[in-house]
């Protein structure tokens, strides 16, 4: 296996343990370039900053592992090292390890995911792994055990420039997870519950919570019930949002002809 030149970043910022977690994983691949955000980001998706500067701190830097802290959201931080920092294009882009599920819809909010998905549109194979639980005492195990084995995997038999993963771990001791399964990311939505409050100085304010609604609790083939049944499930992800199957209806619409 040829020496790699890996991208590592995520959403959780430049302090989070999963982010330690996956850059010592990735070590073991080649030379490592870490760009994460200085603060959190979760939930940013793709979104890029255009109307501020980007600031970068120099965390380390040395023969094989270069450390920046950006001050932008995770996609600001794959389009910095690849087009700035990086003297050469990156091999792999992995980012996470993300605290928190982005199962189901939630990939599509995921800044995880959004760094992810922006490394394939530059036709890097690219990688975000999260571990489904939220706490900050995670024990990252087993997702460094299964990111070694889909890494390895991609390695050696992806010929995609292109292939974006989703990779979720569920909240098990490694001896209890039952391996890993292929999945689509579960059909439902999301409905959000906006908590009003009053802040210390009498102005009103609203707090986000909500609830995923699974529509297809029992399908197998979901990531979602691979993950309630102890499955690490991988779902191959693509910034093409056609829907194809419509396109083809509407082809007989004849539009062109209203």
């Amino acid at each position: 296996m040829n020496k790699q030149n890996i991208l590592v970043t995520n959403d959780d910022g430049i302090n989070a343990k999963g982010l330690r977690a996956l850059i010592e994983v990735a070590s073991e691949y080649g030379n490592v370039t870490v760009v994460a955000p200085e603060l959190g980001m979760s939930g940013m998706s793709h979104s890029i900053t255009m109307n501020n500067p980007l600031y970068l701190r120099r965390i380390k830097e040395s023969d094989g592992m270069n450390i920046y802290a950006c001050h932008g959201t995770p996609v600001d931080c794959v389009k910095i090292a690849v087009d700035a920092i990086m003297k050469q294009q990156p091999t792999l882009i992995l980012s996470g390890i993300n605290h928190g599920a982005n199962s189901n819809i939630s990939v599509i909010y995921s800044g995880t995911m959004g760094a992810a998905s922006e490394g394939c549109t530059y036709g890097i194979p690219s990688i975000g792994f999260s571990h489904i639980a939220h706490r900050n005492n995670i024990d990252f195990t087993a997702v460094r055990h299964y990111a070694h084995k889909i890494i390895k995997t991609v390695l050696e038999k992806n010929d995609n420039p292109f292939l974006c993963l989703n990779v979720n771990v569920p909240d098990l001791p490694l001896e209890e997870i039952k391996g890993v399964r292929v999945a689509h990311a579960t059909k439902g939505y999301w409905r959000e519950n906006f908590e009003k409050n009053m802040d210390p100085r009498g102005r009103e304010y609203y707090w986000l919570t909500g609830q995923f609604f699974n529509i297809e609790p029992e399908n197998q083939d979901s990531d979602e019930w691979l993950l309630k049944n102890g499955f690490v499930s991988v779902v191959p992800i693509q910034v093409d949002m056609t829907d194809y199957t419509q396109k083809k209806a509407m082809e007989k619409w004849q539009i062109e002809s209203l």
